[in-house]
């Protein structure tokens, strides 16, 4: 089981109290996690990523075990402890501004 956060805007986008589990099978790679989310919360296409390319939406990051893998490609495979649910994979919102 998966663990996943979602940023608050899009946790209320989706209708979501607190953490997602999902069953995603293995290997479980940065891509398989966002295309399980967007799977079980249609809501949420196109909202993570562009709903042609699949690229990762502009102040949207992800990290998993303290490790930014936002710019990550798609076929990386995530650290053992969030295909374990021991960690969970953060969606973020990020901030820009000066």
């Amino acid at each position: 089981m998966i663990r996943v956060l979602l940023p608050t805007h899009l946790r209320t986008l989706a209708r979501i109290d607190g953490e997602v589990q999902l069953d995603v099978a293995a290997p479980v790679t940065l891509g398989s996690v966002l295309d399980a989310v967007e799977d079980r919360f249609p809501v949420l296409r196109g909202t993570i990523r562009d709903h042609g390319t699949l690229r990762r939406r502009p102040f949207v990051r992800f990290f998993a075990c303290q490790q930014d893998l936002s710019h990550e490609p798609p076929n990386t495979t995530l650290p053992e402890p969030i295909s374990a649910g021991a960690e969970p994979f953060l969606i973020v919102g990020a901030m820009a501004g000066g």
